[in-house]
């Protein structure tokens, strides 16, 4: 069996919850759900908040940027790469709007060997985001 280890990055915002930012199991690395927030800050890039702490307007740009920034945060920090990611689980609260403007900008991230992509419309996510991303890559 293959060893298992928990990767922690010192650069992608802290988890939300008991979980890793990943786990190795072998060559496999998986990422857990991975969002725009910055590490060690409470304002969210790309969200405005009431002060009930809903949101009242977002940028999915400046999320769908921040989002892959903090991917690739954890990918370095686990001794992987972008060009390494092989499937991706993309979670949008706002299919309709939202999904134009990050199938732009994956294509620009992902301009050479995309790697498999799955995109679903979720109602909520844990945070007040509009955009959560699920990895899979290897480690060499």
């Amino acid at each position: 069996m293959s060893e298992i280890s928990a990767i922690e990055s010192s650069k992608a915002p802290e988890p939300v919850g008991l979980y890793p930012h990943a786990r190795r199991v072998g060559n496999l690395l998986f990422l857990s759900g991975v969002g725009p927030r910055e590490r060690g800050a409470k304002k969210i890039p790309g969200v405005e908040l009431d002060e009930q702490g809903q949101i009242t307007s977002y940028d999915i740009a400046a999320q769908c940027h921040s989002v892959f920034r903090n991917i690739r945060y954890i990918l370095e920090d686990a001794g992987s790469d972008w060009s390494q990611i092989i499937d991706v689980t993309v979670y949008l609260t706002n299919m309709k709007d939202d999904f134009p403007i990050y199938n732009k900008l994956w294509a620009e991230y992902f301009s050479e060997n995309p790697p498999c992509r799955t995109t679903l419309e979720i109602n909520k996510l844990p945070t007040p985001i509009a955009i959560e991303l699920k990895v899979i890559a290897t480690v060499e």
